[in-house]
Order: structure tokens, then C-alpha cells, then sequence
């Protein structure tokens, strides 16, 4: 039998009630590992945390899933990496169904006329792309969100992403490197989205929008200033 869906779950590490989509749910094997559930359909008790890094390395130090499932269990040797890995795998699975549904470009002169034409969902460039390429797709966005509010278009807004390096996005494309790429709209093109915004929040440094207290390394961003790996135009 499937799981009720639910709007909203509380961390078990912060104690905050949050959206689901702003969590991720952790379930207990039948050999007593923890994984993470990224689809969070898995069958089996679980546990809810706040969808970062450093928080999942804190319920890791703190016990928290033994505490939340009321149970001994086994923790993989690097559970906050293994699941950036699986979320970084739903983002590139996501790009390929973008690819095969014709909304994903990639290519640098591409890329950059469908930005001056306002025809992009996303931006997506590598996290090890030449500072003088990323300028100019980042110039050119903002100009783009510039144009918008002249013309008065509320809640525009198009992200720009670096969550991955050329390479792994290559690999799972079949191409040799991809640099530059952007979504245009389209069902697939905008679950890549959502899977993006999921790996960015997951590798973005915690604020106080997170937890509602101190930072884990006592160093709180206030959400104004918060670096994400999501980058605004």
C-alpha cells in the first residue's frame, strides 16, 4: 500500500516543521542500513531531516536516527555523501529525459541566444567552467531579468545552477564535456528543475531559515546573504 502523501513533516534532528519539499526522508532497511529515500516512497519506517549536508552530518553525530526509529541501526561510512550522490544522480537522470524531450541546449552560443531571447526555464553551467564563460552567461541572465522589470513582469525569474562538473554532466548525456546548457519549458525540463533546487538546497550552507538556531559550525548566514548554489539573476 502506498504512503499518505503528506505536505509538511517535522526534522527529527531541528525539530522544525517544514515542507516536504524542503526535507528528505531516510529509511531503515531490512538489513538495518539507513539510506536515503530521495523519491521518499520507499516502504519501511523513516526518518524525516532537513534537506542539507551539514545537518545530515549532524544526525549522524547526535544519533538522531537510532533516537528517531527507537532502534539500533548501521550507518554507511559517509551518509551525507552518499546521499549528495543520489541526488546528484536524480538531477542527471532528469537531464537526460530533458535531452530526449528536446528541451535541454547545450553549447555556449546556443545557450547564450536562447538567454537573449528569453527562451530558457534554467541556466546550468559547470562547476569548473572558465570564469570568463560563466561571466558572460551570467551577465547576460541578468540582463535578461533586468528587461523584466522594466517591462513590469512580476515573479520572474530564471535560476542559474552549478551543481556539477562538465564531466559528470557529459558522462550522463553521452557527450564529451557539457559546459554551458539551459532547460526551455516543458514537463521534463521543469522535474530537472525541481531536482536541481533539491541538490542545491542540500549543498547550500545552513541559515536560520533551516534550523531556527545557531549554524552547525556556529557561523549563521542570515538569509539575505545566504551563499546557495542556486545562483539568481
Amino acid at each position: 500500500m502506498a504512503r499518505r502523501e503528506e505536505t509538511s513533516r517535522m526534522c527529527a534532528l531541528t525539530r522544525a516543521e517544514k515542507p516536504v519539499a524542503e526535507l528528505i526522508r531516510f529509511v531503515l532497511g531490512p538489513d538495518g542500513v539507513v539510506v536515503p529515500d530521495t523519491e521518499a516512497k520507499a516502504e519501511g519506517r523513516g526518518v524525516w531531516l532537513s534537506l542539507n549536508r551539514e545537518l545530515v552530518a549532524e544526525a549522524v553525530k547526535k544519533k538522531v536516527f537510532a533516537r528517531s526509529l527507537k532502534c539500533e541501526v548501521k550507518l554507511p561510512g559517509d551518509l551525507p555523501g552518499l546521499t549528495q550522490m543520489r541526488l546528484e544522480q536524480r538531477f542527471l537522470g532528469a537531464l537526460g529525459m530533458a535531452r530526449k524531450a528536446g528541451q535541454l541546449t547545450f553549447g555556449a552560443t546556443k545557450v547564450r541566444s536562447l538567454i537573449e531571447n528569453g527562451g530558457l526555464l534554467a541556466l546550468i553551467t559547470a562547476t569548473d567552467a572558465a570564469e570568463d564563460g560563466r561571466s558572460k552567461m551570467a551577465g547576460a541572465l541578468r540582463a535578461l531579468h533586468y528587461a523584466a522589470a522594466e517591462q513590469g513582469i512580476d515573479g520572474f525569474n530564471v535560476p542559474h545552477f552549478e551543481l556539477l562538473t562538465s564531466e559528470q554532466m557529459g558522462l550522463a548525456l553521452g557527450l564529451e564535456n557539457v559546459i554551458h546548457a539551459a532547460l526551455t519549458n516543458g514537463a521534463a525540463a521543469q522535474s530537472a528543475v525541481e531536482k536541481a533546487r533539491r541538490l542545491a538546497l542540500f549543498l547550500a550552507k545552513p541559515t536560520e531559515m533551516d534550523t531556527g538556531r545557531a549554524a552547525v559550525d556556529g557561523d549563521l548566514l542570515p538569509e539575505e546573504q545566504d551563499e546557495r548554489r542556486e545562483i539568481h539573476g
